[in-house]
């Protein structure tokens, strides 16, 4: 939708402006806790199936990629100091603006996945999320909030994810993809902002 495009890009524009101290507060802090980048890129797979490479804050030692692990389990070893912070309060989430602003994402969408779990999608679902930008947020990214905390209570994290988790949020995705409004989307980010400060 033009629109959806339009508040996108207006939004994020002035969310980069305003929040700019605040990140520049971030990324001393990212740099003076621990060695390594102050961001963390990774390969997403975008709208219509396009890879791009997302912007968070970095949030582990390194590149995080200790271990060979795309998922986060509970309280794992490769997560800083200030990470442990960024992500509780999602602030390791804000750089994706960026992405936001660049067209590559919307403010809601689908959270994008990196290509190892999309090739789990089913071919007609698969069509379906991916025929819309990702998000920052989503139904699917309030529902599973304690993602970590459940896989880590999991024998096997790596099968609960794709077995369990993941078709659960691609249900969602769905359901949001087929019945997305304006004002469905200004709910989802109400909610957003209110289990963030509520925990």
């Amino acid at each position: 939708m033009i629109v959806k495009r339009a508040i996108d890009w207006l939004v994020s524009s002035v969310g980069l402006i305003v929040l700019l101290p605040l990140l520049l507060l971030i990324a001393a802090w990212i740099k003076a806790d621990s060695r390594g980048s102050v961001f963390f890129r990774q390969e997403r797979v975008g709208r219509h199936g396009r890879p791009f490479r997302i912007h968070k804050f970095r949030t582990m030692i390194g590149d995080g990629a200790a271990g060979g692990r795309a998922l986060t389990v509970g309280a794992d070893p490769r997560i800083t100091r200030a990470g442990s912070v960024l992500r509780r309060y999602k602030l390791d989430e804000l750089p994706q603006l960026i992405d936001v602003w660049k067209g590559d994402m919307s403010l809601v969408g689908p959270r994008p996945e990196v290509p190892k779990y999309v090739a789990h999608y089913p071919p007609q679902i698969r069509d379906i999320v991916l025929s819309v930008p990702p998000g920052i947020t989503d139904d699917a990214s309030i529902e599973f909030s304690n993602e970590s905390e459940l896989l880590a209570a999991a024998a096997d994290p790596e099968r609960t994810y794709i077995e369990q988790i993941l078709p659960r949020k691609l249900d969602l995705y769905v359901r949001y993809v087929r019945g997305r409004t304006l004002l469905g989307d200004m709910r989802i980010v109400l909610r957003t902002v209110r289990k963030v400060v509520t925990g």
